[in-house]
C-alpha cells in the first residue's frame, strides 16, 4: 500500500504515516485543512493535522481504533494527494 502514496512516509513509531509541505501562505495553510477536513468528514476518518509557524503543513494518518496501520489510512492519503495547493516558491 505505502507504494501507492510514495510522498507519505511511516512516522518513527511506525504506527501513522506522516506527509509535510510548505505552502504558500497561512491562508492557503488553513483552506487546506478545510478541504481536508471535508475529505475525512465523508470518510469517516479523521487525520492528525499540524500548523508549524504559518506555512508548515503536516499531515499523520493512522487508525486510532487499531492502534496502526489500516488501508483506510493509505486511500485517504491517496484523496488527500488529489487535492490541489499552492506551495511555497
Amino acid at each position: 500500500m505505502a507504494r501507492s502514496v510514495p510522498a507519505w512516509h511511516l512516522t518513527n513509531d511506525g504506527k501513522a504515516i506522516r506527509r509535510e509541505w510548505r505552502v504558500k501562505d497561512f491562508g492557503t495553510a488553513i483552506d487546506f485543512f478545510h478541504r481536508i477536513a471535508q475529505i475525512a468528514e465523508d470518510e469517516n476518518h479523521h487525520p492528525d493535522l499540524h500548523l508549524m509557524g504559518y506555512r508548515n503543513v503536516a499531515v499523520e494518518i493512522s487508525t486510532h481504533a487499531v492502534g496502526g496501520l489500516t488501508e483506510n489510512d493509505f486511500i485517504l492519503a491517496a484523496k488527500i494527494d488529489l487535492l490541489p495547493i499552492q506551495l511555497k516558491t
